[in-house]
């Protein structure tokens, strides 16, 4: 098509056609002849054109051979497959995690040099994109350019109007090859993914504590900074993620909009339905290995594991004494603040956990909602009906590492080790 001639003065490109050389001058001018006709963007090639159509018409050809998901690009269906293959081709060169995109690597690098480049006019945030910071600030703004086209629901991303209209079709194109699980975009399926690997790559700093989830990483940091950017209007109580302080404010009104659909019982956030159905499903999917002791969530497993172990990585500022987990920190916090929370509006008691709000209403309702299957005692908690079930079945699953002694319950355990320690 085309030959170069050296010398010393001077580079020529020399074209066989007519047609050729036109197109080598079009970067040159600008010239971009070929025009969509629905948005009028212009291209240098005609193949540009027909690739750049394809996001008007949602034409997709080109069909991954595993899950049939269609891409408008053969490089899309490219990048695609990788999470097929697991390959992952381009690695970080400080910590050497591995990607499938090159432009993730890219991005990946910044949170090591820490560049931010694109800065909100708005408020001090930075980002890694543009694209980002295009996003964010659509929060300032308020703009939802992406509408649903069935029920007219506006969205701030693409990605999320996408999610949204599978909610219509009940489409969920990427399913775990383990479990089965389906879920609606590649993010949380990569999530997903490490609960079977276990692989943890997000780390902190101050406690070396490892999460799989970079949201879940910077939740966490929180706890040692001690900010929390979510506050309550009516208590002012504040919180280290949203969607804590939107189940927090349905405390003040009293709202429990989620069902279950076995005992009608509402409750405030649908992960605590979620965990509560397992209650009439038995379902205990994550096992210890040191005591073989079953748990609803991972989180709870991972908490279990502090009592054979001893780790207690949270430590009051005040007294210097550890826990176990968070919750139990912020709880005997509340011991030197005095605070206590959570009212009752029968005998204006104080509790510093809503959970203990819960058990005390039931004292003036007398509901004991938890019965046992085999002498019919009632109890008003769930942990307090699986306590006593031990009592009929034998099962001591807390064992003293010391003696062997073996306890129903945790706290027991850790009372009984006080014997031996003095």
């Amino acid at each position: 098509m085309l030959q170069r001639q050296n010398s010393e003065e001077m580079s020529i490109l020399e074209f066989t056609t007519a047609s050729d050389l036109q197109c080598n001058k079009m970067p040159h001018t600008d010239e971009k002849p070929y025009t969509c006709k629905v948005c009028s963007k212009g291209f240098l090639f005609a193949s540009h054109l027909e690739r750049h159509q394809r996001s008007h018409t949602g034409e997709k050809p080109y069909k991954c051979e595993v899950c049939s998901k269609g891409f408008q690009h053969t490089n899309a269906l490219t990048c695609h497959m990788r999470i097929h293959t697991g390959e992952k081709p381009y690695a970080c060169i400080v910590c050497g995690k591995r990607f499938s995109l090159a432009a993730s690597m890219q991005r990946h690098l910044m949170l090591h040099t820490g560049e931010r480049p694109y800065r909100c006019d708005l408020c001090p945030k930075g980002f890694i994109l543009s694209s980002q910071l295009a996003r964010h600030q659509r929060t300032h703004t308020g703009e939802l350019p992406f509408h649903c086209k069935r029920c007219s629901k506006g969205f701030s991303k693409a990605s999320e109007l996408q999610r949204h209209v599978m909610t219509h079709t009940g489409e969920k194109p990427y399913k775990c090859d383990i479990c089965s699980k389906e879920f609606l975009d590649i993010f949380h399926f990569q999530v997903h993914n490490r609960v079977h690997t276990g692989e943890q790559p997000y780390k902190c700093d101050v406690c070396l504590k490892s999460f799989s989830h970079s949201q879940s990483l910077k939740d966490h940091q929180r706890i040692h900074t001690g900010e929390k950017p979510y506050a309550c209007e009516v208590c002012l109580k504040g919180f280290t993620k949203s969607s804590n302080l939107r189940s927090h404010q349905m405390i003040h009104t009293d709202q429990k909009p989620y069902t279950c659909d076995v005992c009608s019982k509402g409750f405030s956030a649908p992960a605590h339905r979620k965990r509560h159905q397992m209650v009439h499903t038995g379902e205990k999917p994550f096992k210890c290995e040191m005591c073989s002791k079953a748990f609803p969530k991972l989180y709870n497993l991972q908490s279990h594991q502090r009592t054979h172990t001893g780790e207690k990585p949270y430590i009051c500022d005040v007294c210097s004494k550890g826990f176990s987990h968070s919750n139990s920190l912020k709880n005997h916090q509340m011991l030197h603040t005095g605070e206590k929370p959570y009212m009752c509006e029968v005998c204006s008691k104080g509790f510093t956990q809503a959970f203990n709000l819960y058990s005390h209403r039931m004292t003036h309702a007398d509901e004991k909602p938890y019965k046992c299957d085999l002498c019919s005692k009632g109890f008003t908690q769930a942990i307090g009906l699986q306590q006593h079930q031990m009592t009929h079945t034998g099962e001591r699953p807390y064992k003293c590492g010391v003696c062997s002694k073996e306890f129903i319950r945790a706290n027991q355990l850790v009372r009984h080790q006080k014997t031996h320690t003095n």
